[in-house]
């Protein structure tokens, strides 16, 4: 018997990829998705029922705002019984927070959400815009030898390499191999077929009910740590009156300034409820408060190991947990957690490091 074919509802939120040339005018207008298959004639070949949803007006991917997060989970959940797996048409400057935010909102998650875009417009002839769609759709149409979704999960696709979600940062402004997953393995690399590294994707929610809480506190910040900081800039960030939490990017393992008045605005930011989690701002590795004096010290006020979560993650999963209506406490103690893969476990990281080199471009 013939296997069912696929459905896939595609996503535009707007971005490069729903480009197409006018070729009278020369100039770049908005795909229509009506049409998506007579534009991207490639689609008839995919085997796949494919139908469309756009946000009116697309959106350039630096308006994003937690509201627009809500109303994508929204199209997702509202849709989620009727296909097999969801593809995302995002513009790359704020994807990784997109795809790292929608990670948190779908717990229990059993379906493919692909998040993909371009750096070329679909009209232009150079464009990666038809293949990344392409192969993105076959990726949320995969499926195992048992009929299972291959890959249930939020991830990112771009330049041959598919890569969850929360784990992703955009890499580059000009190249079409624009985002990378630093501390984690690729979950499929697509040459001339799709290799897809089994042991690296989730399959925990396979089963579960899903459960989707779009729900976001914006009231958090980022505070970059460089030589020279000065007092005034780090309190001016920590003394915000409605601020629930930062995400602190330190040196190296997740050393900071031993100032007594550095030392004394995180304590008391701590002090007032403000949940504060150590990043490292090294593209590759992971925090360890241990390894030195300093992440003793910044560990004992309270600041949170963010392991070797991305800020992307780490400032969405923030922005969920207090959206969740979770208390400082308790916020502070699920940013210690995995949810959702986006931290490694300690026995973990080592593990990753070996893998990650054989699946790196």
């Amino acid at each position: 018997m013939a296997a069912q074919r696929a459905s896939i509802l595609l996503v535009y939120t707007g971005g490069t990829i729903g480009m197409v040339e006018n070729p009278e005018t020369g100039a770049l207008e908005p795909l229509d998705f009506n049409y998506l298959q007579d534009n991207v004639t490639e689609l008839r070949h995919l085997g796949c029922d494919i139908s469309s949803v756009e946000f009116q007006p697309p959106l350039d991917s630096s308006a994003i705002t937690p509201e627009h997060w809500v109303q994508l989970a929204r199209v997702i959940e509202a849709n989620y019984d009727k296909y097999d797996g969801f593809v995302i048409l995002h513009g790359t400057d704020t994807m990784a927070y997109t795809a790292s935010a929608m990670s948190f909102v779908f717990e229990g998650l059993s379906k493919p959400i692909v998040f993909t875009g371009s750096q070329l417009p679909v009209g232009k002839l150079r464009t990666d815009g038809k293949e990344n769609l392409i192969t993105a759709i076959e990726i949320a149409a995969a499926r195992d030898e048992v009929g299972r979704p291959r890959v249930p999960e939020v991830t990112l696709f771009f330049e041959n390499y598919l890569m969850r979600g929360n784990r992703t940062s955009k890499i580059s402004a000009d190249q079409f191999s624009a985002f990378e997953s630093y501390n984690y393995p690729h979950l499929a690399y697509a040459g001339i077929e799709i290799r897809y590294h089994d042991a690296v994707i989730s399959k925990a929610s396979m089963g579960r009910t899903l459960s989707v809480r779009p729900h976001f506190d914006p009231h958090v910040a980022v505070l970059k740590l460089f030589p020279g900081i000065t007092r005034e800039v780090v309190e001016a960030v920590l003394s915000v009156p409605s601020l629930r939490g930062v995400v602190i990017e330190t040196f190296g393992s997740g050393n900071a300034p031993m100032m007594p008045w550095f030392i004394e605005a995180l304590r008391a930011a701590v002090a007032r409820g403000v949940v504060i989690v150590n990043v490292t701002q090294c593209v590759t590795g992971y925090v360890d408060m241990t390894r030195y004096e300093t992440g003793v010290l910044l560990e004992k006020i309270g600041l949170v190991s963010g392991r070797d979560a991305t800020t992307e993650a780490a400032l969405t999963k923030l922005m969920y947990l207090f959206g969740q209506g979770f208390s400082s406490e308790e916020v502070s103690h699920l940013m210690s957690v995995p949810l959702r893969g986006e931290m490694s476990l300690d026995q973990e990281m080592e593990g990753f490091s070996r893998e990650i080199s054989i699946y790196r471009r």
